[in-house]
This record gives structure tokens, C-alpha cells and sequence, in this order.
């Protein structure tokens, strides 16, 4: 079951979060209900997707969490279902990184999620470390998947404004888009479903066809703010426990993640063999088994 929660973010943009729970759960809301707030029960989980994500690709991480948690996932700014925002010369504020981390915090303090463990996704890893280094008072354990703490650059950059232009828009359908994205793609160096599945799910169907739902030129905003510097001094103020998760054949490298979990006061690592960036995707079971002992040392805060 899914309850939507409509969420003031920073500077009033209207945010979507969504929040998972078993079906068994007295009163629980049929999925698409929107309340305006609600309480939920057992320790809070807020999932935070990467970038040109949603908050239900982390459907699969959300049902098992929901078990034992009050699991929520937030559709970003720019995202899935929030609000969309204009083209204009106001983006790169609209899009900072101190946008997307305050929408995190009052998501997790209007919903009442604290102390919240957040887990997040690449961009979305970004801003969960980010949250705990900036309100340590909110958060109670961190998931880092995927996501470097160096910085990656100008010519990062620029190779991404190069692969937007080449997506065949519009996708004829959304089998195609699949298609396209985990086995034609010039960026893919062998078939990748996880990655095929991740791009279908952010495609909707548009007059001619289907087309993303986020605004590429957004995305490439976005992105600007946080490529061109690193993160490891915020890394290192993040005193909660933290997992840090990659993919055997993923963006973060051994030798970065084995740093990232030096450099943080609590750091834990583990890694998932035949899984991409996508690894949630690529090796769900793998991913739940990296997860479930972590998160279980966090059971004594809650007799």
C-alpha cells in the first residue's frame, strides 16, 4: 500500500512523498490516496533517489523495509510527481544542493520521520550525507550507494550534455525505451536491464510518444552544482553510521569507497558483485542481504 503526502520543500516548492506500507497495516490507504499528514509507526527510512530518478524505484527496497519501518520516498525537486518548475534564470538556485538537502529536512520534519535513517542513491546519496552532516539531530543512520565523494569534473560534464542530445526522442514506446537505454546506448558496454528498467520507469506517454518526465536541461542544472567540487570535507561531519554500498562494476570505485569509509567517524563498507550503478536494480536480493545486517544494529535505539 502507498500514501502520497504532499510536502512544502524549500522556497515552497510542493514536493511528492510517498510513503510504503504492508497491506496488513490497520487503516492502511489504497495506493494513489493523498492525505495530508499522517502519523506512521516504527523507526523512520527516507529513500532518496539519484538523478532523472523517482521515489518508486526504490518500490522493491520499500517493501521489505516496510516490515519494520515507517518507509517513505521523496519524488526530488524536478522529479516524478513534485512540482514542476519553470526554465529560466533562476535555475541554478532552484537547483542547488542547499535546495535538495532543505527539501530532505522538511520532508523528514513535516512527516515526523526523525530520527531517520536516510538511504539514498547516487545524487540522492549526495544529499543524505549532506542532511546528516548539516543536522546530525535528525538522523540516526546513513546508506551511501553508489555515489563518489571526489569531485568529477568539467569533462564530466560535458560527455552528459553530449548523451543527452543523442537519446532517439520520442521513444515510440516504452519497451523501447528499455531497449535503448540497457543495450543500445553508446554509454553501455554490454546489455544492462537494471539500467533499461530504471529509464522506463522515468518515461511517460506523451502526444508523440513517450519522453522523460524530468526536463533534461534541469538535470544538466542540477548537476552542475555538485560535479566541479568534492564532498569528503561534509563526509568526514557525518558522525551517525553509515553503510557505504557499490557495485562491483558501478561509478564508485574500491579504492574511493574503502576512503569514504576511513574518512567517516562510523563508516561501513560492502559491495555487490555483478551489479552496475543501478545495483538495486541490477541484484535486488544482493543489495537487501548488504543492507539488512547494518540496519539490524540499529534495532537497539528501538526496544
Amino acid at each position: 500500500m502507498v500514501q502520497r503526502f504532499d510536502v512544502t520543500g524549500s522556497d515552497g516548492v510542493r514536493l511528492a512523498a510517498w510513503e510504503f506500507r504492508e497491506p496488513t497495516s490497520p487503516g492502511a490507504p489504497a495506493e494513489g490516496s493523498r492525505l495530508g499528514s499522517g502519523p506512521g509507526s516504527g523507526p523512520g527510512v527516507l529513500l532518496l533517489h539519484g538523478l532523472m530518478g523517482r521515489a518508486f524505484h526504490w518500490a522493491g527496497t520499500a517493501r521489505w523495509l516496510a516490515e519494520r519501518r515507517r518507509v517513505v520516498a521523496l519524488d526530488q525537486r524536478g522529479h516524478g510527481q513534485s512540482e514542476r518548475l519553470a526554465n529560466g534564470p533562476g535555475l541554478p538556485t532552484a537547483f542547488a544542493r542547499e535546495a535538495f538537502v532543505a527539501d530532505a529536512e522538511a520532508v523528514v520534519e513535516q512527516l515526523g520521520l526523525a530520527p531517520v535513517t536516510l538511504i539514498g542513491h547516487s545524487m540522492g546519496a549526495l544529499t543524505a550525507w549532506q542532511l546528516a552532516a548539516r543536522r546530525p539531530d535528525l538522523v540516526e543512520a546513513l546508506v551511501i550507494c553508489d555515489m563518489r565523494a571526489s569531485a568529477l569534473g568539467a569533462a564530466s560534464q560535458r560527455e552528459w550534455e553530449e548523451w543527452f542530445r543523442r537519446w532517439p526522442l520520442p521513444f515510440p514506446t516504452q519497451d523501447a525505451a528499455r531497449r535503448w537505454f540497457g543495450e543500445d546506448d553508446p554509454r553501455v558496454e554490454r546489455p544492462d536491464p537494471g539500467r533499461g528498467a530504471f529509464f522506463a520507469e522515468v518515461m511517460h506517454q506523451a502526444q508523440d510518444g513517450w519522453r522523460p518526465l524530468f526536463s533534461r536541461r534541469q538535470m544538466l542544472t542540477a548537476r552542475e552544482t555538485w560535479v566541479h567540487d568534492a564532498h569528503w570535507e561534509e563526509l568526514a561531519q557525518v558522525r551517525c553510521p553509515t553503510l557505504v554500498v557499490r557495485g562491483l562494476d558501478g561509478e564508485l570505485g574500491r579504492a574511493e569507497a574503502q576512503e569514504m569509509v576511513r574518512v567517516l567517524p562510523a563508516g561501513q563498507y560492502a559491495e555487490i558483485p555483478d551489479a552496475g550503478h543501478y545495483l538495486h536494480y541490477d541484484q535486488p536480493d544482493a543489495w537487501r542481504a548488504a543492507l539488512e545486517p547494518f540496519l539490524d544494529t540499529l534495532k537497539a535505539t528501538h526496544p
